[in-house]
């Protein structure tokens, strides 16, 4: 396959269309308000695995499933640092 995708773009126009797509989109939506139903229900999953049975006090369950959330996005943040400092390292290796 040579520079240009089957609908005729290079993968540089491709990535411009999809960010003149996405600017586009949510140009027309609140962002809070879109993402309101993600939010909830990944907060729901952080509650349901740090209190499974729902026997804590909700005040209890919502700290804690605050504390969960925040752990997985450390995780995430640390695995991005990882990826990155992998590519880095391997650009300056060529």
């Amino acid at each position: 396959m040579d520079d240009f995708d089957k609908g005729g773009l290079t993968p540089s126009e491709r990535s411009m269309r999809a960010r003149i797509a996405s600017n586009a989109y949510w140009a027309k939506k609140d962002r809070r308000e879109a993402s309101e139903e993600a939010r909830r229900r990944q907060f729901d999953r952080f509650e349901r695995e740090v209190d499974p049975d729902m026997k804590l006090n909700p005040a209890e369950r919502a700290r804690r499933a605050d504390n969960a959330r925040k752990a997985y996005m450390a995780s995430l943040a640390l695995k991005s640092a990882k990826a990155r400092r992998l590519r880095s390292a391997s650009k300056r290796s060529r």
